[in-house]
């Protein structure tokens, strides 16, 4: 930067701040000013002097407002010697904080010090600093302006906060500023954050979106601010704020619009029947009824991520079965049939295998209180005469037993046959320790290894909502289900009955996860890695499916003619495969032994 002062012709600042070239006090200055400039050269800058130029000197010292060449060359130099600086992070300064420690040791004197307008004093006979006041300045020799030295630091903060050619120097502030952000936004921020696919390959998304990522409307994103000071409000105990926010923005709601406005709605309705208890009856006992059961087989059936998530618990089944070609039966219990739609599946696949898999399959459905026996037998009806016109030998066997009881003598496992235990979209709605001390839920799954089965299969949602706090829990829900209401807004018509008896289903999971605690919260999702855990704990060992399934599954999910590419199937760490929409992972198979 120019100091502002030519090379060879002396210059002089006069009152109003204008330059005065060639004056005639010019001359009679310069004579003692260039006497003394071997004296003071240097003594701001030079490190070496840093603690004489801190202590008060009891040398009479004469100084002017006029520096040398080779003092404003130093002074230029100031901004080169920035860049070396690093900025520590032990010492949690900011980054523009010279005025302590590190800026004494490095250049003597504090940074800023140097650059503010240094005082005047008459350049005839000394002055003592220690103990005399700086005399008037002649208008003829005065410092740069102000409005010069707020150019300077400005143009140091530039240098100091947008370094592009020595970037370490803030790599610690902005990172750390980044981290923090992030941190913040994922305990406040109620919208999830949709990324696009990246290219095939065989350990990421099967596609990348053909269109661009919607960006939420204005009037929605007031909305969840809105909804995210209620739920805040509610955590916090303030009832009566919260009430007022939801009174307000009820008005507002739109339960037939968009996907987005849809789970605003199912939010502002969960926060309501936590608020409003009496008047607003949060879903629990629905969540047991035919019709929430019809519309999760419908949900199974409609969206890919589910359906894909059944295909590859078959996969890790048929690998199984195919690894002991003495075995002549194949035996699988599942404590969740559903309507059976996932060995339909299975037993054409055994059919077109008959060579090397068993020719005859068994399925135990273990009896519960959600499904009633009348509706087994229909399913087990529907399957052996799938299985009769595929030539296989075909039983089906209903056993009401609690848990603590199963074991192989009682579900009749014998000698030549595979047994296969298979948890898809089952171990959710079971209590774990936070709910109850006896931990239903993973004295299951160690009781499922009691069996000692060829595979356990587990095929569950990925949503971290079953430990998390209040607010995490509010952001994760409707990040999984604003996810999971997009993809099927752009698979299935607007107006189709199916649709809205699958969206119907979902408020009611939303709210239940929302409003409800201890056991009234029947839904309890968790991520993978935790599920990862608790089958270590329980004794299993994870089988990785395998680059191959996921190709298989890949090209399934490209093979149909309906299918939106914002649907992904990806390998996750530790062997199992995820299936999302647009880079939010909605369910995870895996497979263990």
């Amino acid at each position: 930067m120019s100091s502002g002062f030519g090379r060879d012709s002396p210059e002089i600042y006069s009152a109003a701040g204008g330059i005065r070239p060639g004056s005639a006090t010019t001359a009679p200055l310069q004579q003692p000013y260039r006497a003394q400039q071997q004296q003071f050269q240097g003594i701001f800058l030079d490190p070496s002097e840093s603690q004489s130029a801190q202590q008060p000197t009891t040398q009479p010292l004469s100084l002017i407002g006029k520096r040398t060449l080779s003092q404003f060359q130093q002074k230029q130099a100031i901004g080169s010697l920035l860049r070396s600086v690093r900025i520590r992070p032990y010492l949690q300064r900011s980054p523009l904080d010279f005025s302590g420690a590190l800026s004494a040791q490095r250049y003597g004197v504090p940074l800023l010090q140097q650059l503010r307008p240094q005082p005047i004093y008459p350049i005839n006979g000394a002055v003592d600093l220690t103990n005399s006041a700086p005399q008037p300045v002649p208008m003829n020799i005065v410092t740069e302006t102000e409005n010069k030295m707020k150019n300077r630091l400005q143009e140091l903060e530039r240098e100091l906060l947008d370094d592009d050619d020595d970037g370490d120097a803030t790599s610690v502030v902005t990172n750390a500023n980044s981290e923090w952000s992030e941190a913040i936004q994922s305990l406040i921020s109620l919208s999830y954050n949709p990324i696009a696919s990246s290219s095939p390959s065989s350990s990421s998304s099967s596609s990348s979106p053909s269109s661009s990522i919607s960006v939420p409307s204005p009037a929605a994103i007031i909305s969840k601010q809105s909804l995210v000071e209620a739920a805040t409000a509610i955590y916090d105990g303030r009832n009566d704020v919260a009430a007022e926010i939801l009174s307000r923005l009820a008005s507002a709601s739109n339960p037939r619009g968009t996907s987005e406005q849809k789970l605003l709605d199912y939010l502002l309705s969960a926060l309501k029947a936590r608020v409003f208890p009496a008047e607003n009856v949060p879903p629990v006992i629905e969540l047991f009824s035919i019709d929430h059961a019809a519309s999760t087989q419908l949900l199974y059936e409609l969206s890919p991520c589910f359906k894909l998530g059944f295909m590859a618990a078959n996969f890790a089944i048929l690998e199984a079965a195919a690894e002991h070609p003495v075995v002549h039966k194949l035996h699988v219990v599942d404590f969740d049939i559903g309507k059976g739609g996932q060995y339909l599946n299975l037993l054409h696949a055994l059919s077109m295998r008959q060579a090397v898999m068993p020719t005859a399959v068994r399925i135990t459905a273990v009896s519960n209180a959600d499904v009633k026996e009348e509706w087994l037998k229909v399913v087990g009806n529907t399957l052996s005469q799938v299985a009769t016109k595929v030539g296989l030998g075909f039983e089906f066997i209903v056993v009401n037993q609690r848990p603590s009881e199963l074991t192989r003598e009682s579900l009749g496992c014998g000698p030549n046959e595979a047994l296969v235990v298979n948890f898809a979209f089952k171990l959710y709605r079971i209590p774990d320790e936070s709910v109850c001390t006896e931990n239903p839920r993973d004295e299951l799954l160690r009781r499922a290894r009691s069996l000692d089965p060829r595979v356990v299969t587990l095929v569950e949602q990925e949503m971290n909502a079953n430990t998390a706090p209040f607010l995490a829990r509010v952001n994760e829900t409707l990040g999984f289900y604003g996810a999971l209401l997009e993809s099927i807004e752009s698979t299935v018509a607007r107006d189709s009955s199916d649709r809205a008896m699958v969206e119907e289903g979902l408020s009611r999971r939303l709210a239940n996860s929302v409003a409800c605690e201890g056991r009234d919260r029947i839904e309890r999702c968790e991520a993978f890695g935790k599920w990862r855990a608790r089958m270590g704990m329980a004794g299993f060992r994870q089988r990785p499916l395998g680059s191959q399934v996921v190709e298989s599954l890949m090209a399934r999910l490209s093979s149909g003619s309906t299918v939106n590419p914002g649907f992904t199937v990806k390998e996750e760490a530790g062997g199992g495969v995820g299936f999302g929409w647009l880079g939010r992972t909605l369910t995870v198979a895996s497979a263990w032994r």
